[in-house]
């Protein structure tokens, strides 16, 4: 509270208390001074403790002119607090749509669900400038724990997707709860941003088709992504990583990462990189090399040599690293 409230709080409690304890002081029979501050301070707290002393009738009637004067000091006090709260809410919005009004080539994150949090906190960890939208009063709490910037509303309204810098935005990425949500979002954000890359979640394969009419560049659908990787690992358990890429014409190919001891190709020892003939024979290329020491050594050259103590990491499509590992066999 202001320091003006606190010194006015202050003056109306200590003139209650010395008021209250001169009239009990007054009205008892023998009260010392202590019983009649004891009475009052009890009195004003309303704890339910036992009188001092007996009271007389004029003794009653001013414990509840004490108590009134109580009650109303009380209520008075969380007017005065309920006040400042709502002037340090406001005051934190107004600087926080401040900070978002400064920012230009930004990325908006439409919706702070399991996928919202997750993209939010790899750009966090990725240093980059974002904005999070939501309404729900719980997940607002988080994203402030987290420290992220927010506008607090419904992305399905043009005047928060405003608040939030859309028009300045380089990307953006709608992951809301339900399709119709994230498509019309979607259909929101073009006419107020058609440069933005723009991103959309999709529970639906039927949705996918009106997202791309709508402008989205990327739709993801993560139980088909998460599927296709669940069966991708149960089928080949020791493939260290795989990603599909899908083609304009809408072909999908699935291309592998693993990692291959040169122990198990033994006749690779010795060799550069160019005269193993991988690239030739297999159609595969190593993308990094591990050696003994766990230094790793991304993209090598042609000209490096190849040991039996190092490891090689290897990309390529997964019918051809299965090639390989028959050689291997």
């Amino acid at each position: 509270m202001q320091l003006q409230t606190r010194l006015r709080f202050l003056i109306y409690f200590g003139s209650v208390i010395f008021i209250g304890s001169f009239g009990f002081y007054s009205l008892g029979k023998d009260w010392s001074v202590l019983e009649s501050v004891y009475m009052t301070i009890i009195t004003l707290s309303t704890v339910g403790f036992g009188e001092t002393q007996p009271l007389t009738d004029a003794g009653k009637i001013w414990a509840i002119v004490v108590i009134l004067f109580g009650v109303t000091g009380v209520a008075y006090l969380f007017s005065e607090y309920s006040k400042e709260l709502f002037r340090l809410d406001l005051y934190r919005r107004n600087k926080m749509l401040k900070s978002i009004k400064r920012l230009h080539d930004h990325y908006i994150i439409c919706g702070y669900g399991r996928m919202g949090a997750v993209i939010a906190k790899e750009m966090h960890e990725k240093k980059q400038h974002f904005v999070v939208i939501d309404f729900n009063p719980e997940k607002i709490r988080k994203i402030e724990e987290c420290g992220f910037l927010y506008v607090e509303g419904d992305a399905t309204l043009e005047e928060t997707l405003i608040e939030a810098g859309v028009e300045k935005a380089k990307g953006i990425v709608v992951v809301l709860n339900t399709d119709q949500d994230n498509l019309f979002v979607s259909m929101s954000i073009r006419t107020l941003n058609s440069d933005a890359f723009l991103v959309s979640r999709c529970s639906v394969n039927d949705t996918s088709s009106k997202l791309r009419r709508a402008g989205v560049d990327k739709i993801v659908n993560p139980y088909v992504t998460g599927g296709h990787k669940m069966s991708e690992l149960l089928l080949s358990p020791q493939l260290e990583d795989s990603v599909t890429i899908t083609t304009p014409q809408q072909t999908s190919i699935d291309y592998g990462i693993d990692e291959i001891q040169m122990s198990e190709l033994d006749q690779f020892d010795g060799m550069m990189v160019k005269d193993c003939r991988l690239r030739e024979d297999y159609k595969l290329l190593i993308v990094g090399i591990i050696d003994a020491k766990g230094d790793v050594k991304v993209n090598p050259s042609s000209d490096q040599v190849l040991h039996r103590d190092q490891t090689i990491m290897v990309i390529g499509q997964k019918e051809n690293l299965d090639r390989l590992k028959e050689l291997m066999n």
